[in-house]
């Protein structure tokens, strides 16, 4: 088994999460004269999370059943430069990093692969989220009337009057498959030796009458078939919106064209008819 030699025609992929949960914090988890109102975690997991079980915490519900070590060697997380050590390199799993806040901010996260794979890195931008908004409207008290008056204008509810359970926990998390083409054979054999667990068919931790949004959409849970199905559906609705629409723009192109047409026509009788007299 050679260390160099690639195998041709032989793609491999593993399916991977990166992006963060975060907590509100009550004022007595605050450190001490700080402003920092979250707790988050920022991460690569396997795109597969364990069996639901009491011990699971907001943050472990998302990914995180497989060791991902065998093929990732360490990975750097990019902070907002006024962290301190901003550049964070983890080695070992979990490949996280839990830090508190206020704000929202752009991370790069960098993935190292073991030197048995020969690959070069990949890198993803991710936004730290913070607040699940927009809000979905069934976690919103309704707004307040002015007065008795139904024609007036409803008051808005303040965020701050919407308890802090519905904006805890957040869940901000790409899937990601990272393919491997034609791996070396010794990286091949690592990657067959350890099968990547299977996600499940459905949400496992659905939480009764709460939906917040994870990867712009979703339920508070774990990837999923039918999340992946779900997708699909949606990016088959996108494809035939963009064909009706490519559809459109070429009748009225070809509508255009004909107009252009007649109206070349008219200019060149009129050309005609001014040289003729």
């Amino acid at each position: 088994m050679s260390a160099n030699k690639r195998i041709r025609g032989v793609s491999v992929y593993r399916p991977i999460i990166y992006g963060n949960s975060t907590v509100w914090m009550e004022e007595s988890e605050r450190p001490p004269g700080s402003d920092h109102t979250h707790r988050w975690t920022v991460g690569v997991r396997s795109a597969a999370a364990p069996p639901p079980s009491s011990k699971r915490t907001p943050a472990d519900q998302i990914g995180g059943a497989d060791d991902l070590s065998y093929f990732i060697k360490k990975v750097t997380f990019k902070l907002h430069d006024s962290f301190p050590q901003p550049l964070r390199t983890i080695e070992k799993p979990p490949f996280e990093v839990t830090e508190t806040g206020w704000g929202e901010f752009d991370i790069i996260i960098k993935i190292f692969f073991v030197a048995e794979a020969t690959e070069k890195p990949i890198s993803f931008s991710h936004h730290l989220k913070l607040h699940p908004y927009p809000l979905p409207p069934a976690a919103v008290p309704p707004p307040a009337l002015p007065s008795a008056d139904p024609s007036q204008s409803a008051i808005p509810t303040p965020i701050e009057e919407v308890p802090q359970p519905l904006l805890t926990p957040v869940h901000a998390w790409q899937y990601e498959e990272i393919v491997f083409s034609e791996p070396t054979e010794t990286f091949y054999a690592v990657l067959l030796s350890k099968a990547p667990t299977p996600l499940p068919r459905s949400n496992r931790l659905v939480i009764k009458d709460r939906t917040l949004a994870m990867s712009q959409s979703g339920n508070i849970g774990e990837f999923s078939l039918d999340m992946e199905a779900e997708e699909g559906e949606r990016l088959e609705e996108a494809r035939k919106s963009a064909l009706a629409e490519i559809e459109l723009m070429r009748q009225k192109l070809i509508s255009n064209e004909k107009e252009l047409g007649g109206l070349r026509k008219e200019v060149d009788e009129l050309q005609a008819a001014a040289a003729a007299q």
